[in-house]
């Protein structure tokens, strides 16, 4: 603002003198725009005050253009047309028009095309309909998020479509007390991502995991695709064995175990919780840990992919008595509310009155008689009482 003021003093200035002073004036600013011009080149921002000068001395005097240095002279005639349009704009008023769309359903508008990118314009307006926000279709359509690209799903949702007919498989390796390799294999499903096969061997073959992939699917539904490794381990007899069974084989791409990421991290898992807290001392003792962890994997621990829930499901507990079983020796434990309580810890009156005897004397100076009533009455007693479970 001080620049324009000093801008309009300087005119008002230069119609009191001389025509020869305000010439050399002209010559020497010029002379300084070219020097700042060679220092810096770069584009010059101007304010809104700088554009109505610029536009309101073209519009006196166009000849102005030819003396123009910081700008082109097509940048004074667009900033001349754009002030003449909000002139117009401001003098003509509101125009008015239909009301505007409220900010809520706009958004709701924009959620809803983005969670659905098969969704056009008129199913979005048939929901709306039925949440009761009447709109037009023509302003779902306005308002919808615009697609730069065909409409595709996520990985995340094509995993989770097919995921009942995927399963996948893997080797992995485990050190015995003597310094010897054991080999184990196991096989995923990943629906629920049940481990359905943990198998051991020290000599590994094709034939042997061949072996394997029958047991494990010999009662159960067979999956459409097998997700593998291109392990050198899986022979023609593995792949002549896969086509037979119906499973189409999906050997991962070279050097990519991501490929494999449902297999590799649950061998993660059995090394972390398992395998790195125990000596193996063979065949058989590793089979039985496997097996242990097996049970424990898909019957008691949960999983964030599966709401905290476990491959085969577990039904919340709301009553009962907080127990912790071991699993594995003690390296986890199972926790469930247990049901089962002794009778004379739960009714002692009642179990005092079942299996009364009477204290006062000794069993042997009871008449035989007396006995053998006293002994019917009882059995005649628990007849018509209720029956006490000790369990669900």
């Amino acid at each position: 603002m001080d620049s324009f003021c000093k801008l309009i003093w300087s005119a008002l200035v230069g119609l009191f003198r001389s025509r020869a002073s305000l010439q050399a004036e002209n010559l020497v600013l010029r002379h300084q725009l070219n020097v700042l011009r060679r220092k810096f080149p770069q584009r010059i921002t101007s304010s809104t005050i700088d554009r109505l000068l610029f536009a309101g001395l073209y519009a006196l005097v166009p000849s102005v253009l030819d003396a123009l240095q910081i700008v082109k002279p097509d940048t004074v005639i667009r900033w001349h047309r754009d002030g003449f349009r909000a002139y117009w704009r401001w003098k003509s008023g509101s125009r008015g028009g239909r009301p505007g769309t409220p900010t809520e359903i706009r958004q709701l508008i924009r959620q809803m095309s983005i969670a659905n990118p098969f969704w056009g314009a008129p199913r979005i307006h048939g929901e709306l309909l039925k949440l009761g926000i009447d709109v037009s279709q023509t302003t779902v359509a306005k308002y919808m998020a615009k697609a730069r690209r065909p409409p595709s799903q996520g990985w995340r949702t094509f995993l989770h479509n097919h995921a009942d007919g995927i399963a996948s498989m893997d080797l992995f390796v485990v050190p015995t007390v003597s310094f010897r390799l054991l080999y184990g294999i196991l096989i995923l499903q990943h629906p629920r991502r049940e481990l359905l096969w943990l198998g051991v061997t020290a000599h590994p073959t094709a034939e042997w995991i061949a072996q394997q992939l029958v047991e494990a699917f010999g009662w159960r539904e067979i999956p459409r695709y097998m997700v593998r490794d291109r392990d050198c381990i899986y022979g023609a007899r593995f792949v002549r064995r896969l086509r037979a069974m119906g499973i189409r084989d999906r050997p991962t791409a070279a050097r990519s175990p991501w490929q494999n990421g449902h297999a590799e991290r649950l061998i993660g898992s059995i090394r972390r919780e398992c395998l790195d807290h125990v000596i193996v001392f063979g065949e058989r003792h590793l089979r039985t840990l496997l097996h242990n962890y097996q049970n424990y994997y898909n019957e008691c621990r949960t999983h964030l992919s599966l709401d905290k829930d476990a491959p085969i499901s577990r039904a919340v507990q709301l009553d009962g008595r907080i127990t912790a079983n071991p699993v594995l020796g003690g390296l986890h434990h199972q926790y469930c509310r247990n049901l089962s309580f002794r009778y004379g810890q739960l009714w002692p009156s009642v179990t005092a009155k079942m299996f009364h005897v009477s204290l006062s004397r000794p069993a042997d100076s009871i008449p035989i008689g007396d006995q053998r009533h006293s002994i019917r009455a009882r059995l005649a007693d628990q007849q018509h009482r209720p029956r006490l479970r000790s369990g669900p």
